[in-house]
């Protein structure tokens, strides 16, 4: 799809360092187990940004991070795709230890240190936008949560689109179904992400109707993916089909930006959930 030269998406929250283990075998409890061990970027909004801009568009990432050498090595990574980036170095870089079991699924043990620390929002973070995307992880903690929501708002008044991922089953779960669903509702997005687990827990609310009209996407990895329009029933949408994916970390984050950049050249959110596939898929052949 041709991107439009003034379409720039951009995303609110994390950037870390991942440290991802690749488990060879099963976790030998108190003993030692086969790995493969790699350093690289990380966080949800980042992860976003860089597949959007490696999609064909222009991105840009807000966010805090680390006023130290991994924080500076973590920018310029992102800076190296194409991003535009605006970010304040303070305090101490996070890390994710992502586990890769033999199968490609993912368990994140997260210390997000300086992404949770954002505050005092600059207008000057939205100019340009087309669309505004907002992972849950930018909605729990302070103050990152409150300038998140600042974010939210000014984008609305500037006519810029919003879009929420729910990101994360774990957190849905320590804020209950019903707080998360007013979390993302009062961000009043047009979008909404969510994967097979985060849709379990967030049930019969995660609708069209209870999230102000938004276009609701439920992503289930390699099987269809859900479009749930205002009014409509809900159409499926298959996936692209690839083999021996050892790693699916980022894969949503890039069905996202490849969903967003489509919406933002003018594709109907069915077209949109194609081009999302394409573009996750396109990710994951990277690794």
């Amino acid at each position: 799809m041709e991107r439009r030269v003034n379409t720039l998406l951009g995303a609110v929250g994390d950037l870390v360092e991942d440290v991802v283990v690749q488990l060879l075998e099963d976790v030998n409890v108190a003993s030692d187990t086969r790995s493969i061990v790699t350093r690289r970027r990380g966080g949800s909004a980042a992860n976003m940004v860089e597949a959007a801009c490696r999609g064909g568009g222009r991105a840009r990432f807000i966010g805090q991070v680390g006023d130290d050498p991994t924080g500076r090595w973590l920018t310029e990574q992102l800076e190296s795709v194409g991003a535009d980036v605006m970010v304040r170095w303070r305090g101490r870089t996070g890390t994710i230890v992502v586990l890769v079991d033999p199968s490609g699924e993912r368990t994140m043990l997260a210390d997000r240190a300086a992404c949770v620390e954002l505050a005092d929002p600059d207008p000057a973070w939205l100019e340009g936008l087309h669309t505004l995307h907002v992972p849950y992880y930018s909605l729990v903690g302070e103050p990152l949560a409150t300038t998140t929501a600042t974010l939210a708002r000014w984008a609305h008044d500037a006519g810029v689109r919003v879009a929420v991922d729910a990101s994360s089953a774990a957190l849905l779960e320590h804020d209950g179904a019903d707080a998360a669903l007013d979390h993302i509702a009062a961000l009043r997005p047009q979008v909404v992400f969510a994967n097979e687990l985060e849709a379990a827990v967030l049930g019969d609310g995660l609708r069209p109707d209870r999230l102000g009209g938004a276009v609701v996407i439920v992503k289930r990895g390699p099987g269809p993916a859900t479009v749930w329009r205002p009014g409509e029933p809900p159409v499926d949408v298959a996936a692209t089909h690839l083999d021996d994916v050892k790693d699916t970390t980022g894969a949503g984050d890039a069905f996202a930006a490849g969903v967003l950049l489509a919406l933002a050249d003018g594709a109907d959110p069915v077209a949109a959930v194609r081009h999302g596939h394409e573009v996750a898929a396109t990710s994951l052949r990277s690794r």
